[in-house]
């Protein structure tokens, strides 16, 4: 089974908008404006086998969740 890579969309202390694969420390994109962060977000998720976008509000609360690929939804067992 595929491990699933999971992108964090933040708001930045200097009002920016990150993409971050969670367990890094650095950010993979990093925009002006929230759509854009997603987009990126997006096509990053997507290139992977089963990857997961985490979008949150600008308080950090999650908004919304998408994942991408052969997601093995319900598990088996």
């Amino acid at each position: 089974m595929a491990r699933r890579t999971k992108y964090h969309v933040t708001k930045r202390s200097d009002g920016q908008w990150q993409a971050k694969a969670e367990g890094v420390s650095r950010a993979s994109a990093v925009a002006k404006t929230k759509a854009d962060t997603v987009d990126r977000a997006r096509d990053l998720a997507k290139a992977q086998p089963l990857g997961q976008i985490v979008i949150h509000k600008s308080n950090g609360q999650i908004q919304t969740e998408h994942t991408y690929g052969d997601d093995p939804h319900p598990p088996k067992g």
